[in-house]
């Protein structure tokens, strides 16, 4: 808990000083649904009428990343998986969305997207960090996927 009120307390003055603070999860399995027929129009004396019916078009995951001080959604990504090569994807574009910030504070949950390799080898590249973070167990040991991480 302590981790995150370092970041979601001072947001508003890490903003102004050209930081970005974001909070990024991810939620699989969101079903992806079709109405089988279409929505009846309202009419005199009748409100609007949907049929109950749906088609099932399979599921997406959808990663997210919320601004703490701005209340906004970030570089949403949708696909049709939730892999660790889906979540360094997600953190390239969402880096690239902002050139102009100075420095990145981001809090991930502990689950496997944010303790892999291709993350640790992304955060020390864009930081600039001489030690070799290109290894899952390096990644573990430095509790990037635990606490706030700034680069």
């Amino acid at each position: 808990m302590a981790d995150l009120t370092t970041l979601y307390a001072p947001a508003p003055a890490l903003l102004a000083a050209g930081e970005r603070g974001l909070s990024t999860d991810a939620m699989s399995g969101i079903q992806a649904l079709e109405r089988k027929h279409p929505t009846r129009l309202m009419a005199p004396g009748q409100g609007e009428r949907r049929e109950c019916e749906y088609s099932r078009r399979g599921t997406v995951t959808l990663i997210a990343n919320f601004d703490v001080a701005q209340g906004t959604v970030v570089t949403p990504s949708m696909g049709p998986t939730r892999t660790a090569e889906d979540f360094v994807n997600h953190i390239t574009r969402t880096l690239a969305s902002d050139p102009e910030v100075t420095r990145w504070h981001l809090v991930a949950d502990n689950l496997h997207m944010p303790q892999s390799e291709g993350l640790g080898r992304l955060v020390a590249e864009h930081a600039k960090i001489p030690d070799d973070w290109g290894t899952k167990a390096n990644v573990a040991c430095s509790g990037l996927g635990a606490r706030v991480r700034r680069f």
